[in-house]
């Protein structure tokens, strides 16, 4: 009696009920399990038409060639020279293993020395930064910086709350100035003129207060002031490096740079210098009462200056690289933007963190509303301009842009935001009466930042190979 499948003698025979044929059991149910049919007929079969046979017990005979001592040995012999071959494996493994547990501590072990040296030297350096004294054109006297969230001394704290109590309690009731750009005169504005390309490379322009001189520079190492009236570069300045922030003091010229230091002049001339960031000054604000400059770095800190001195007063460590800061315009709160998305909010006074806002994507721009409530949000790669409002700490407008936004400016009545992108400038206007949004301008005009003109009439936008383009009322 044969199995019909394997054709050999079952250990455990069964019979189909259907075909008579005779099975190895283990053999037929698996090929029920996977074909529910009679191996032979091909017909229809199942467990339950299996019939257990009864057979006696047969002892398989050893295979011929164990049966006699020379077939043994070399049987055995076999097994010893694989069971050699599997220890000898099983050393050189365990070998390798040990050698690749003695590098990896190896490696733990430096990682570690380097961890304990470079923090050794990070407080070296703190330490060493805070005797550092500040190269002003002879302003300094050799005092040593103050570092890591000092609080202001007396004097500019005094100078702080003066200045916040005056403009808060003004900021609502302020009226819209005679002769303001209205919406519909906004809608009718067209390029009035376009300069050459002045410095490649620029990525911020301010306007003075008298809206004539604009303030730029590339990555030449050279700032201009550029008269819009006259159409030319009135002063050029020479910054060392590669500029990377801009501002006005009065009619002083601020000016930060790639290496870390923030020069001021005057009629054309350096008249001191602060900041000793250990990169690039990567933006530059003026406090609300022109006492006090900030600047923020891609080292992480930013630092508070008193510019009646030129001495460092105050410097914070932030856990990111610094994209962009500025005071609140009641000047009591200091909004730093960086590369992990957030944007922290400080006490000036204090230095302490008050608040940190998560806004997704790396900061690149802030501005202002003058109601004091918003403020304008521009994110890296981001082709919308987001409105967030201080006291809920929330977005309350995404306002599209059509391209990819640089940069984001409100004019002084807090009604209309302008929007520079590598596209298009854009400007939104917020209608308080009935809570509503509209946009009168967009236009081809590719920039990397823009400046709003006197009374608003006009739009200096910075365009992205460094020459400027006013817009107007046609």
């Amino acid at each position: 009696m044969l199995c019909a499948i394997s054709g050999e003698a079952p250990r455990e025979p069964v019979a189909s009920r259907n075909s008579g044929n005779v099975f190895e059991k283990r053999l037929i149910e698996a090929h029920i399990a996977e074909n529910h049919s009679d191996p032979v007929t091909g017909e229809h079969l199942s467990v339950e038409d299996l019939i257990e046979l009864k057979a006696p017990q047969v002892v398989t005979p050893r295979a011929p060639n164990l049966t006699s001592i020379p077939a043994l040995l070399s049987a055995f012999q076999n097994e010893w020279d694989a069971i050699v071959l599997e220890s000898h494996t099983l050393k050189q493994q365990l070998a390798q293993t040990r050698q690749e547990l003695s590098t990896a501590l190896y490696q733990n072990d430096a990682a570690t020395r380097v961890i304990a040296r470079l923090s050794r030297e990070r407080d070296e350096a703190r330490e060493a930064l805070s005797n550092v004294t500040i190269s002003g054109g002879g302003a300094s006297n050799g005092d040593a910086m103050q570092v890591d969230g000092q609080s202001l001394p007396e004097d500019l704290v005094a100078k702080v709350d003066e200045t916040q109590a005056q403009l808060f309690a003004t900021r609502r009731k302020r009226p819209v100035p005679d002769g303001w750009v209205s919406g519909e005169q906004l809608s009718t504005f067209e390029t009035a003129s376009s300069s050459e390309p002045l410095y490649p490379g620029s990525s911020e322009v301010v306007l003075d207060a008298s809206g004539d001189l604009a303030l730029f520079g590339g990555a030449d190492g050279v700032a201009g002031v550029y008269s819009l009236s006259q159409q030319k570069v009135v002063r050029a300045l020479k910054a060392g490096s590669a500029v990377t922030a801009t501002a006005w003091w009065g009619d002083r010229a601020l000016v930060g740079t790639a290496a870390g230091n923030v020069k001021i002049f005057e009629d054309g001339n350096e008249i001191a210098q602060v900041a000793s960031h250990a990169g690039a000054v990567t933006s530059i604000s003026l406090h609300p009462s022109g006492a006090i400059l900030a600047s923020g770095g891609a080292d992480k800190r930013f630092a508070y200056y008193d510019l009646s001195t030129y001495k460092t007063v105050s410097q914070v460590y932030t856990d990111a690289d610094i994209t962009c800061c500025s005071f609140h315009v009641d000047g009591l709160l200091f909004f730093v933007g960086s590369s992990d998305g957030k944007i922290r909010i400080y006490d000036i006074k204090t230095g302490m963190s008050m608040v940190e806002l998560e806004t997704g994507s790396p900061v690149q721009a802030l501005s202002f509303n003058e109601n004091g409530t918003w403020f304008a949000v521009v994110q890296r790669g981001s082709s919308s301009v987001s409105v967030w409002d201080i006291r809920k700490q929330n977005v309350v407008k995404v306002l599209d842009a059509g391209s990819a936004v640089e940069s984001a400016k409100w004019d002084y009545t807090g009604q209309f935001l302008a929007a520079a992108g590598n596209g298009s400038v854009s400007v939104h206007q917020y209608t308080k009466a009935s809570k509503s949004w509209s946009e009168p301008v967009r236009k081809a005009v590719p920039a990397k930042d823009i400046a709003w003109g006197p009374s608003a009439q006009s739009i200096v936008a910075l365009t992205s190979d460094g020459g400027l383009s006013v817009l107007r009322a046609s």
